[in-house]
This record gives structure tokens, C-alpha cells and sequence, in this order.
């Protein structure tokens, strides 16, 4: 079938699974609802039954943001709301009322990650030097999912990108607490977009990733993040660090949601040519129709215990991380433990094949050359003219990087990256695995002080491959309240069965719960 004509049967499901929630009247008191757990399909629902529309949904997440962010446990997740949301929400809904509908994702508002894009708001990276710095355009990926009838509410909090501050912190607006735990880390670099998710500040998030910047995160803040295979998302109109690595990466408070969102976003774009690769590649149907609470049964599913931790810091983490292998195993799964490798080291080999250092100049400029002539900075060497010393050192040191052409130590983690992926897949081939599994993190970081660079616990293997990842919460410490994820990890452009075990897993665990420092507003619970 040729690419074209699968494209439109993806838009076709898209549109049909809205035109059948929009045909829903449930009956006085039949459903319920509730703005902590809801879906996309949740929130259609209430839509269609009239109980709900796009401007109340808005309003409410405004309640949120009000109460919680700068308020109350002050969370300090948004850098930016968007002026123009309640406006955007109530065209939309007029576009309802008229029978016009984009997709299921009309009139959802969205928090997003702020190194993206979006026409007439600051992209500041999280550096204060870029306060000012307004995109003529959106983002690729913020471009498809407002035709699909999204609204961002909000730009979050991260990781600054440029100046040298702690993890989780910008010279914007400071340091972003988390809402399971004012006094713990709450994940980098998405960590405004976990924090703003798990309090449910908005229905979806947007993260991006290098390194482990949405599994990190999302295991931290008891969220479903998915790293997509690279390629199948643009990246044009992000800040990106590597252009080897980087990828944007979807947060959400379920796998429904996960596959709703990377229905809307995926596919070719010709101003990032990775995106050729996605060609023939994307399925003929939605994301969300190869969801199945079934998928675990008699799937092989292989135990990466190569990229597991050990020591006092890990044991109760580990200890829930076993529970939940046992869990797949009684859902019906054939689970291989362990599933080795041929590579001595696997963690060693891994950390071997990071290409961002290489890449950081040149990605960097990238994104700063498309910026319009009102931009602050236009280049890499405009914001170290501009910002000098508050810069990380990684920063400084990459506009003076050599030249990426006739480059042995870039070609040898280039070369190591293919040993890498070459290693996985020929165990996921010799063993007939629909799937890895481990835990991205077992590390709780102690307080926001310490050190969590010597906590060992991520494992940037998804990164360093571009093959794509899957984080489903697992689980939380009983000592702090801190969550932990799962990672299921498959094969490049394996996402339909991915993200279906993740569903099955998720169906059968329900691991996440609210965080109790964030609890629900009036009007956020009804019954219609």
C-alpha cells in the first residue's frame, strides 16, 4: 500500500474514533468523571455526552495551575501560559458544534516541554538570555498536534539548557519540585513537564530526550513516557543537543494516551530528513487500534539484567521491580530472565557510543540559524558573546569542538553505537523477543542537594541506539512516596507492539496513583 494511502487511513481512524464518541449520549448519571485519571478517551466522552467542553476542561486545568504551581506547594513547573488558550478552546468547541471534528485530540489542552516552538510564544530553553526569544513559527510536532486540535496551556520548566545550574533547575524561573515530594528530585531534563503531568496540570505532555530526559522523569512523576524510535518525529523547531540523539518525547498518565498522541505527531517531515527513515514504517491503521489488554499472553518478553543495579540504594526499588516481573509472567507472558547480550559489558559498551558531546555546537546552531532576525541569538557564539560565564562548560567547550569531518574519536562512538544496537537486536532475534524490560531507574535521589550523577541507576541505552522505550509506572517506595517505572524496550519501528504490551502491563497493574500534594479541586469530579 503506498505510503500516501496509509497516511489517510490513519487520518480516517483518527477521525472516526472521534465521530463515534461524538455519537455517545450516555444517560443522567451513567458515567463518571474525573480530571486525575481521565483520557483522552475519558474527556471525548464527556464532550460528546455535552456534560463537558474545551473552555470548562481549560478552565479547570487553569485551577490547577493557579492553585499549585505558584500556590500551595508551589511547584514551579510553568515558565510560560499561553495568552490565547481560552480563546483557542472556545473556537474549538464553536468547530464542535458545527460537527468539525479534527481528531480526538480537539480541544485538549497540552503542557509542552520548553525547548519547543509555538508561533508568538518565548522558547527560552530555560536560559533567562533567551527570555525574549519568540519563534516566527511552530515546531513541526507543536504545528501537527494543534491541526489535530490540541491547545497549549503551557510551557514547562526543565533542565536549563545552556547555563551551568542544577538539574531540574533554569535561570528563567529556578527549581521544579515534585509533587509526590517536595524535598526530591523530580526528574531532568523534562522534569516541568513530569511535575506539571503528574499534578495534572494539562491532559498530555511534551518532553524531549538526549539522554534519558523523558524516562527519568516520567519514572519519577509515576508517568507513561515514550521515546519513538528516531525518526519517526520531527524535530524541527527544538532546541535539540544532538542531532544523532535527541527526540521529542511523549508524557502522558496512560498508554491510550501515549498512542493517541503519536498518532497525531508522527510521520515525514522534509525539514528533518531523519523522518525519511519513518517511510513505510508507520502502521496502516492508528496507534490506538492495536491496543490490547491481552497482548501479554504468550508474548516473550526478555529481562535485561545487564542494565539492573545492585547495592543498599537500589534493594527496595528492586525488591517492587521483581513483583513486577512476576506480574508478567501471570498475565501470560513467556518471560526470558535472563536475556544476555554477547557484549562483555553492556553498561560500558553503552556509555561508549554517547555522540551528543560531539554534536552539541552543531545542534545548537542549527536551532539557533532558523530563528528570525528578532531573535536575541543567532548562533552558539552570539549566546556565549551575550551570556559568557553562566554557561555550563559543556556549552563553552562545543563552540570550540572540532570538526565532525575525518573525526576518529566521533567515528568510533559512531562505530560503537552500531555494535550497540547490532548486540540488542541479535539477541532480540535469537531469543524471538517481542520485547526487553528493565528498570530505568532504581535510585531514589536523596534530596534535591545531592549528587544524582553517582546514583548508577539510568541507563541511557534507548538513547544511544535511537531505538524506541517505553516507561509504564511500576510502582513506589514505601520509605518516600517516589515512583518507579518499568522500561519496555523493542526493536526500531516496533512502537504498535510496544506500546501494546505497555497497555496490557498497565491494565494489569494499575501502579499509578495521584500525588497527594496536588489533590482535587471542586468541578473536577462529576457524574453525567
Amino acid at each position: 500500500m503506498p505510503h500516501h494511502q496509509r497516511l489517510l487511513n490513519r487520518m480516517a481512524c483518527m477521525l472516526l474514533s472521534a465521530s463515534l464518541l461524538a455519537s455517545i449520549s450516555p444517560q443522567a448519571g451513567a458515567a463518571s468523571f474525573d480530571l486525575s485519571t481521565a483520557t483522552v478517551a475519558d474527556i471525548d466522552a464527556a464532550f460528546a455526552s455535552g456534560a463537558l467542553n474545551s473552555e470548562q476542561l481549560t478552565k479547570l486545568y487553569l485551577a490547577r495551575i493557579a492553585a499549585y504551581d505558584k500556590s500551595g506547594p508551589k511547584l514551579n513547573a510553568v515558565i510560560t501560559l499561553n495568552p490565547q488558550a481560552l480563546a483557542q478552546a472556545r473556537a474549538l468547541d464553536i468547530e464542535r458544534k458545527a460537527g468539525r471534528l479534527r481528531s480526538p485530540l480537539h480541544g485538549i489542552p497540552i503542557v509542552i516541554k520548553d525547548v519547543f516552538d509555538v508561533a508568538g510564544l518565548p522558547t527560552t530553553g530555560g536560559t533567562a538570555a533567551l527570555a525574549q526569544s519568540v519563534p516566527a513559527r511552530d515546531a513541526d510536532i507543536i504545528a501537527r498536534l494543534t491541526r489535530a486540535g490540541a491547545i497549549v496551556l503551557a510551557k514547562v520548566n526543565l533542565s536549563d539548557w545552556f547555563s551551568d545550574t542544577p538539574p531540574g533547575t533554569t535561570t528563567v524561573i529556578g527549581q521544579t519540585l515534585s509533587p509526590y515530594n517536595l524535598a526530591k528530585y523530580v526528574g531532568g531534563s523534562s522534569g516541568g513537564t513530569g511535575a506539571a503531568m503528574a499534578a495534572w496540570f494539562g491532559a498530555l505532555g511534551l518532553g524531549s530526550d538526549t539522554a534519558g530526559s523523558v524516562p527519568h522523569p516520567a519514572s519519577h512523576n509515576a508517568l507513561v513516557g515514550l521515546t519513538a524510535t528516531q525518526g519517526l518525529i520531527s524535530r524541527r523547531g527544538q532546541i535539540a543537543t544532538s542531532l544523532s540523539q535527541e527526540r521529542p518525547g511523549l508524557m502522558t498518565r496512560s498508554v491510550y494516551d501515549a498512542a493517541v498522541m503519536l498518532d497525531a505527531v508522527a510521520g515525514y517531515d522534509g525539514e528533518d530528513l531523519a523522518t525519511a527513515d519513518s517511510v513505510g514504517h508507520l502502521p496502516d491503521q492508528s496507534y490506538v487500534s492495536t491496543l490490547d489488554a491481552q497482548s501479554l499472553k504468550g508474548a516473550r518478553i526478555g529481562v535485561l539484567r545487564e542494565l539492573f543495579s545492585s547495592g543498599p540504594e537500589h534493594q527496595e526499588t528492586m525488591a517492587g521491580v521483581e513483583a513486577m516481573l512476576r506480574k508478567l509472567a501471570a498475565s501470560g507472558a513467556t518471560v526470558v530472565d535472563p536475556a544476555r547480550t554477547q557484549l562483555a559489558d553492556l553498561r560500558r559498551e553503552v556509555d561508549a557510543a554517547k555522540l551528543s558531546d560531539f554534536e552539541r555546537g552543531i545542534a545548537h546552531d542549527v536551532y539557533f540559524a532558523a530563528l528570525p532576525p528578532s531573535a536575541p541569538v543567532h548562533s552558539l557564539n552570539d549566546l556565549i558573546r551575550l551570556v559568557g560565564g553562566q554557561l555550563k562548560p559543556e556549552t563553552l567547550a562545543a563552540a570550540k569542538a572540532p570538526s565532525l569531518d575525518h573525526n576518529p574519536a566521533y567515528g568510533a562512538a559512531l562505530a560503537q553505537r552500531e555494535k550497540v544496537r547490532k548486540a540488542i537486536l541479535e539477541l532480540l532475534d535469537r531469543e524471538k523477543l517481542d520485547a526487553l524490560v528493565f528498570p530505568f531507574k532504581t535510585f531514589t535521589i536523596p534530596s534535591l542537594g545531592a549528587d544524582w550523577s553517582k546514583a548508577h541507576s539510568n541507563n541511557p541505552l534507548h538513547a544511544y541506539t535511537g531505538f524506541p522505550a517505553l516507561i509504564v509506572p511500576a510502582g513506589f517506595t514505601k520509605s518516600d512516596g517516589m515512583p518507579y517505572g518499568l522500561m519496555f524496550f523493542g526493536r526500531p519501528w516496533s512502537e504498535p507492539r510496544l506500546l501494546s504490551l505497555g497497555y496490557s502491563f498497565e491494565q494489569a497493574t494499575h501502579a499509578r496513583r495521584a500525588p497527594p500534594l496536588t489533590p482535587a479541586l471542586r468541578g473536577e469530579r462529576f457524574k453525567y
